[in-house]
């Protein structure tokens, strides 16, 4: 049985992400080690140390830069994030001025808001 352990998010910019990342949303890094010209970042949930960890890779590639600046542009989320309080974590992440494109919102039997991580992209939170 496979599961997933890393998944990649392009960033702009990785030292303005990994800060982002992890003292506006509260991930703890995992690994930061030289990769050529950029550095392996990964972050991981406090709450699962051992589990899928999220790269933070430079969109240096054209073909990446450009996949990211269409999905942004086009309002799509890059990644999802799944939240226990929606509420309570949008309240939170906004004493701390993240910009949200989207206030939490009921979508079925679902919650979601939308973000701005600052690095490029739009993450969505979501409440089940």
């Amino acid at each position: 049985m496979m599961h997933i352990i890393v998944t990649r998010l392009f960033v702009n910019d990785q030292e303005k992400a990994l800060n982002f990342y992890t003292e506006k949303l509260g991930f703890i890094k995992k690994e930061d080690a030289p990769a050529g010209e950029f550095r392996w970042i990964t972050v991981v949930s406090p709450d699962h140390q051992n589990g899928t960890e999220l790269l933070l890779e430079p969109n240096d590639h054209p073909a990446a830069k450009e996949y990211q600046d269409k999905i942004l542009a086009d309002g799509i989320p890059a990644t999802m994030f799944g939240v226990k309080d929606i509420h309570q974590t949008y309240k939170q992440l906004l004493k701390k001025d993240v910009t949200f494109t989207m206030e939490p919102t009921k979508m079925g039997d679902m919650t979601i808001a939308m973000l701005d991580d600052t690095c490029g992209n739009l993450i969505q939170l979501i409440q089940k």
